[in-house]
């Protein structure tokens, strides 16, 4: 098999004939997908002399606590119906990672279809995602509004700013590439945005970008929401608490560190009375995004906690590498290391048979690292294991905040 970085001048055509033939863009969308491949690093894989495989990804940045790191997307792994069940997938997603690496993100995080196949490439996963659906009449924010600008399209370099520009909670993200935000606002059917541009030079500074199902009743799907202070995020919700007077139904991911249902009238009486209608309100979750570490020291160099110091040994197994050709220079991060968790952080080659030792995957590990469970919590439902006091300390040295991306990759 051919592995080898688009070449638009010539793949494009079949590039569009793949996404096509997946559904992933509907004809006359092509130039959506040509701003992806124009913003993207894309890697190819050929049968019969053309592309049947792709693999995007893009430069970001993830917060861990009050640091920013640099953090590589996987944004996209799709292959042809010609091509399927011939590990293509699986190898050229697997170089992706790697040349992420090398380039020097210490961590890679994907979108996953389904739990399971990104773990074989040491993937684990992230939180729960907590999906709301309410009345927007029934939103309990009692300020005013004032009259918004409309976002369109057209508006993408504000929008992306804004969404560059908000404050992070831990596990935020940021896609640095502006095509992360062109695309959804190009891609969805009746799109439209509301939002203020309060900044000191007039930019955008606080926003929301919906779909509308319907555009007279709803429901309308919210895909994000700007703000950088509370007065704002009451704003916004203002301005959607004003749409209930047609639309019933406004659905939104969850935003990082709030409860919605504290910002919501008789959430239990709602469900009940919608229940099993097209307007029916209530909270989903799903956990759908991974990520796994691709340099241990690197990521523990950037790691501060604010409790005592835990060290141990680490024996940490990375399936990765026999996905990957021999002449690739970095084989994941499998091996021995010496920990140590706390205010200064280290991970270094070796044992120390004075310590205990924490064995574990790469994605138990990456979880346990970036919060997502404690170790207790992994050592029962992953791969992860080590002495009941040794992970006893260790859920008290990684006492985090649930990692929120606030960006879907």
């Amino acid at each position: 098999m051919n592995f080898r970085l688009a070449d638009l001048s010539r793949d494009r055509a079949a590039l569009h004939r793949l996404w096509l033939e997946l559904g992933w863009i509907n004809k006359g969308q092509e130039d959506v997908m040509d701003l992806l491949l124009a913003d993207s690093t894309a890697l190819v894989a050929d049968l019969n002399g053309e592309p049947e495989c792709l693999v995007l990804t893009s430069p970001a940045t993830l917060r861990y606590l009050d640091d920013e790191l640099p953090f590589g997307i996987v944004a996209a792994v799709t292959t042809s119906r010609l091509a399927r069940k011939r590990g293509l997938a699986g190898r050229l997603c697997a170089q992706a990672v790697a040349d992420l690496a090398i380039a020097g993100a210490p961590l890679v995080g994907l979108g996953m279809f389904e739990q399971g196949y990104y773990n074989q490439l040491g993937f684990g996963t992230g939180g729960y995602e907590h999906f709301v659906s309410f009345d927007p009449a029934q939103l309990d924010v009692d300020v005013p509004a004032r009259v918004p600008r409309r976002i369109t399209p057209d508006d993408w370099p504000a929008v992306h700013a804004a969404r560059l520009a908000r404050p992070l909670g831990h596990g935020g993200v940021r896609v640095l590439p502006a095509a992360a935000t062109r695309e959804p606002l190009m891609r969805a059917e009746n799109g439209f945005g509301l939002g203020f541009y309060d900044g000191p030079n007039g930019e955008l500074t606080h926003h929301f970008w919906a779909k509308a199902d319907n555009l007279q009743h709803g429901p309308f799907r919210i895909f994000w929401m700007v703000f950088q202070d509370r007065a704002q995020l009451l704003e916004l919700l203002a301005l959607i608490r004003g749409l209930g007077d047609q639309v019933h139904l406004v659905s939104l991911r969850e935003l990082p560190t709030l409860q919605m249902q504290d910002l919501i009238c008789q959430p239990f009486k709602q469900r009940r009375i919608t229940e099993k209608s097209p307007f029916e309100t209530g909270v989903r979750a799903a956990a759908y995004w991974q990520v796994r570490i691709c340099d241990l020291a690197g990521c523990l160099e950037r790691t501060h906690l604010r409790g005592e110091t835990v060290r141990f040994n680490l024996a940490l197994a990375d399936p990765i590498g026999r996905f990957l050709d021999e002449s690739v220079t970095w084989r994941g991060v499998a091996g021995d290391y010496v920990v140590t968790l706390g205010p200064s952080s280290a991970a270094e080659r070796g044992t120390d048979p004075a310590l205990q030792t924490l064995t574990a995957s790469v994605g138990a590990f990456s979880r346990l690292w970036l919060g997502v469970r404690p170790a207790t919590s992994l050592a029962w439902t992953d791969t992860l294991a080590g002495p009941a006091d040794l992970l006893q300390r260790l859920d008290w040295a990684l006492r985090l905040p649930e990692p929120r991306p606030d960006w879907d990759f």
